[in-house]
Formats: structure tokens, sequence, C-alpha cells
């Protein structure tokens, strides 16, 4: 199996990409302590990411890890590649409709709530932002954007991860270019990446989806989802993983920007049941079950599609959180919060990496 990035580097840790609970800081601290940190792009704006790659970059400037990497920059930088849906009015006016319940117990008028998309996917100007800066990965969700910018990536020596869901998914992902697969199994906190179908009884777990996908591919495969433990590195190594993605144990590091009430809810009985949701963004997505799952599903057909849905929730969680409830916030979460702490990631990213020794 070619595993020289792997090899390499010395990377056996990648912490997860996680949109709206860390910035710079937490890839930076990660990256020193051995892993490789992520900045999630998706719910960036090119100025924002700019600002953001700067900030990580000035913050490692004088580790000793750098000279390793040549001219590229130490850090895994994430999209989403999803193609978004036409306009919905009717859809998201009819669902605007259904939460006017929830609307008025906040004190907010229905008409005044927005509409519009909440996450953008991979386009011409992130990929002249990677060529700028290149980043030593870009990661996917969702498939790959359009052939001639994974070419394009490619032929500035990043690397193309992606998220698999399935054998299908990493064998497509292997015969459109990608250079490693992410295995992501149905532990796993956040949105499932799953592209080639919308039916989640395809969804299988990661010690069962990892050896499949190991087997089907030639590529190394990094194993994510269910993974907060030195003992769950081990078990993914032994099962051929080249490497891990953490997520959810970084979720209430000192770094995160995880918010007070996303963080009391991670260490809590409340962490013990999550399911997999469309009531935040449209998409199949796994949180800490709260009121709204609850009240409406978690998985709802009237939700308007991804990443429209997001809008409607917005004055509600803003509502909600103002009053020191979570009861509408998207507080995602692996199914294994058991091992969350209040650390430095430094510290979390040591624990973990003795699995791999």
């Amino acid at each position: 199996m070619h595993t020289s990035f792997f090899e390499t580097q010395q990377i056996r840790l990648v912490q997860a990409p996680m949109a709206g609970s860390q910035n710079n800081v937490l890839a930076a601290a990660v990256f020193k302590a051995g892993g490789l940190g992520s900045i999630p792009a998706a719910m960036l704006s090119a100025e924002q990411l700019h600002a953001e790659l700067t900030a990580f970059q000035m913050a490692i400037a004088a580790d000793a890890n750098i000279k390793n990497w040549g001219s590229f920059l130490p850090v895994n930088v994430n999209f989403f590649c999803h193609t978004p849906p036409a306009s919905q009015p009717d859809k998201e006016s009819a669902w605007r409709v259904k939460l006017t319940s929830a609307y008025q117990s906040h004190g907010i008028d229905p008409l005044t709530v927005g509409s519009g998309p909440g996450r953008a996917p991979f386009s011409q100007e992130s990929l002249t932002l990677m060529g700028q800066f290149k980043p030593a990965v870009v990661s996917f969700h969702f498939g790959l954007p359009k052939a001639e910018w994974v070419q394009q990536l490619k032929a500035w020596g990043i690397q193309i991860w992606s998220s698999a869901t399935t054998v299908q998914e990493a064998q497509w992902l292997e015969q459109h270019g990608a250079d490693a697969i992410i295995a992501q199994g149905l532990e796993a906190g956040g949105h499932r990446g799953m592209f080639l179908t919308e039916d989640l009884s395809t969804q299988v777990g990661t010690l069962s989806l990892l050896p499949q996908i190991v087997k089907a591919v030639r590529l190394p495969v990094i194993a994510a989802g269910g993974i907060s433990s030195s003992a769950a590195v081990s078990a993914a190594k032994a099962l051929g993983a080249s490497a891990v993605q953490v997520g959810t144990a970084f979720l209430t590091s000192h770094e995160a920007t995880t918010s007070k009430l996303h963080r009391q809810a991670l260490m809590t009985d409340a962490a013990r049941h999550t399911s997999l949701t469309n009531l935040f963004s449209g998409r199949p997505a796994r949180g800490i079950v709260n009121k709204f799952m609850q009240d409406f599903g978690p998985l709802n057909p009237d939700a308007p599609d991804f990443p429209l849905a997001t809008a409607a929730l917005a004055p509600l969680r803003a509502a909600a959180e103002a009053k020191g409830v979570a009861d509408y916030s998207p507080l995602w979460s692996g199914q294994n919060a058991s091992d969350c702490q209040a650390l430095p990631a430094a510290d979390i990213a040591h624990k973990l990496l003795q699995g791999w020794s």
C-alpha cells in the first residue's frame, strides 16, 4: 500500500475540521503536538479563510517541524463540494410556517425570518486561494469538486482527501483522483459525507467500514468516527488505517471555540443520546438530541434542502442561547463523547497518539 505521505510526514492523527467550533488556533495546537490540524472553510468567506490561513502560518512560524514540509503549509483545509440547490421559496416559507409556534414562544415574528444558504461549496475563488497558500492537504466532504479543479490541486502537489461512508464511495473517490480516503463511520459527529446515495441504511460503523475500504482500495485510509481514546486508535491501526481523524474529543479542548452550552452538553449524560438529523442544515448530521429534534422529528422531510434549512433556525437559536438554553442549537457530537475533557489540545493529541506506538 502506498502510504508515503503518512510515513514521510509521520502523520497518524488528523484533527477533524469542525466548522463553528474551531479556528486556526486549534489547528496550530494539534500541529505543534505532532498531528495534522484542519481548518474548516465551508462557512467562511474567501477573506475570512485568507485571514485564518495567515494566522495559522504565523502561529507555527517558529515550530521546528515546519522544515519537514518544504514549501507546503502543514494544514488540512476542508471544503464542502455540494451542488447548491435551486431556490426553494415555497418550501422555505412552508417550513417557517411549521416553526410558527416556536417563533412565537421566543417573541420572533416569522415574517422577519430570512432565507438563503448557510454554507458554500468549493469554488474558483477557493482554488485560487489554495494556490496562494499551498496547504499540504485539501480535503472534501460530499465527494469531489469538478475534475479540472482536482487536477490543478494535484499539479501543485497538494494531497486530495475526501470522506467515504460506503465502499462504493471509496472506490469512486479512488477513481476520481483522491490520494487518501477518510472512512467515516456511522458514529462520527457532524455531517455525513455520503454523496452517492441518500439511503441512511447504507451507513455502517467505523470498525465495520474501515477494513472493507482498506480491502477495496489501494489508497491510504484514515479512520474517522468514535475514536476518542488511545485504545480506539490502536484498534484502527490494527484494522489497516494509515491514520485516524478525531473530532469530538477536541470539542472540549481549551483551544476550541465550542460554545459554553455545547461544551456542557458534551460533558454530561446528554451526550449519550445522539441522532442523525436534517433539521439544522437540510442534510443528515449527528448531534446530541435536544428539544428541536424531539419536537420535529430528527429527520423531517419538510426541512428545506441542504444548506437552505439553516436560515430558519438562526433567530430561534440566537433567542434560545440568549436565555441559556440549547433547544435550537446544533450540538454536533459523535456517539462517543465519554472521553471529552477540558484539556489543552496538545494533551488530548498526545494521549491519542499513545495508541499508535
